[in-house]
């Protein structure tokens, strides 16, 4: 049996992005399956599979050539989704690409966690490369509602039991839509607004966006990076799961609002194209008038019917599944290897 080296690096920082919990869905994902891994470059292994573009992933990647070993490098990070996000993202975005392009091209397999990034890293990133589409998965046994930890979550972070809370995950990158959610909270005092993320990385954020964390409407929190269990309460809790995110090449955070049932508000972006359809399994807008219109409508009608849907989607990618998909990814591979 096959045994994989999962590598990902930096991962005080990544742990609290995508791409750390990418990790950690393809350790359970490959558990469930029986899949022998390891997180150890210096341990034996079948295949490497790498999710980061630092330089330790560079020699990973190396030494990997060196054993004749496959390398598998998923495109969690394209130049178009590093725009907007910390000092200088915009300036740097293309050595970004450059190097993602080096290190894309001299993998031997690439995964990508949809179509429209499959579609974005064949045209601009590599020649000639094989790229099969994995979602990042859910864990929907874990992501479920629980009413409980929801009444603990409103007590705890002093919401009554009436009021409307629109919450958001993810860094709070200008590119994620952070700016267009604190307008919308503005210009809607009646709602309340919540986003979770790592605000311990405030000060390599651009001085607008530091300045809002640290001084937000009255209707919006900030609560930084929490554990597990408050998130699960929030999402047990809230009444909507808005991410005006402006590019994406998944985003987890989206699967475990589905799992969660609860309505997801996105923005009308190319990566939700062919698989979440407005007012059929997510709502979504292009503009914060859309967006106001959009919350207004979630707000006062049933959308049962809609998360019901969406939910289904959710089980689509459920980690035991996504297992089963990296695990016949990794048998053809090490078939083609053989012959």
């Amino acid at each position: 049996m096959a045994k994989i080296l999962l590598f990902s690096e930096g991962k005080n920082l990544f742990s609290k992005s995508g791409v750390g919990k990418a990790l950690e869905h393809q350790k359970k994902a490959l558990g469930l399956n029986g899949v022998d891994y390891t997180l150890d470059p210096n341990d034996d292994y079948d295949i490497a599979h790498i999710n980061t573009i630092g330089l330790a992933s560079w020699k990973v990647l190396r030494s990997a050539k060196k054993k004749k070993k496959p390398v598998v490098y998923h495109t969690h990070t394209t130049s178009e989704d590093f725009r907007g996000s910390i000092k200088f993202s915009n300036q740097l975005s293309c050595v970004i690409k450059l190097w993602a392009k080096k290190l894309y091209n001299s993998a031997d397999y690439l995964i990508s966690p949809t179509n429209y990034t499959k579609n974005l890293i064949s045209s601009k990133y590599v020649s000639d490369k094989e790229i099969r589409v994995i979602s990042n998965g859910v864990d929907i046994k874990r992501f479920s509602k629980n009413e409980e930890l929801g009444e603990k979550f409103r007590k705890e972070f002093g919401f009554g039991d009436n009021d409307i809370i629109i919450m958001s995950a993810g860094l709070p990158f200008q590119r994620k839509g952070v700016l267009d959610l604190v307008e919308i909270a503005k210009e809607n005092p009646e709602y309340k607004f919540i986003w979770f993320g790592a605000s311990s990385i405030k000060n390599i954020l651009p001085k607008k966006v530091k300045n809002i964390i640290e001084n937000p409407p009255a209707n919006v929190i900030f609560p930084g990076f929490v554990d597990e269990e408050i998130l699960l309460g929030a999402y047990s809790s809230a009444n909507l799961f808005f991410f005006p995110t402006y590019e994406e090449n998944e985003g987890i955070v989206v699967l475990e609002a589905l799992s969660m049932r609860l309505p997801a508000l996105l923005r009308d972006i190319p990566v939700y194209s062919d698989w979440l359809k407005n007012r059929k399994t997510c709502f979504k807008g292009s503009n914060n008038t859309e967006f106001t219109e959009q919350i207004e409508y979630i707000v006062n009608n049933n959308t049962s019917v809609v998360t019901e849907e969406a939910y289904e989607l959710a089980e689509e990618r459920e980690l035991s599944k996504i297992g089963v998909k990296y695990k016949e990814y990794y048998d053809y591979i090490l078939a083609k290897k053989e012959n």
